[in-house]
């Protein structure tokens, strides 16, 4: 089985992003919102490693931080952090759908 790299560097990014927002302006919700999204997304990425199917968790997880990021972005129209944020989360949600319905390779 191969891991899922992509997802576990999505997961590093969030929680990074979690502890900046901490160390930058002092805000305990960011810190905690990011290291928690940051061990779901993990989480997703180490189910999806051991079957690629199980896409439930990091679908959840990156859909949810579009979202809100999403919206934080067209509040605020600031890059960093909710478009950053946002793109990746949108790119790490499409390379998990177009996971769902991949075929599984033959060994």
């Amino acid at each position: 089985m191969s891991q899922d790299w992509i997802g576990y560097s999505y997961a590093a990014l969030v929680s990074a992003g979690g502890i900046v927002g901490y160390v930058k302006a002092g805000s305990v919700t960011s810190l905690v919102a990011g290291l928690f999204f940051g061990f779901l997304a993990g989480l997703g990425a180490y189910l999806m490693s051991q079957n690629p199917k199980d896409v439930r968790l990091s679908l959840g997880t990156s859909g949810t931080l579009a979202i809100v990021m999403g919206m934080r972005f067209l509040n605020s129209w600031k890059f960093m952090p909710a478009g950053l944020m946002t793109i990746a989360s949108f790119l790490m949600l499409g390379k998990t759908a177009v996971g769902m319905f991949k075929r599984p390779h033959d060994s």
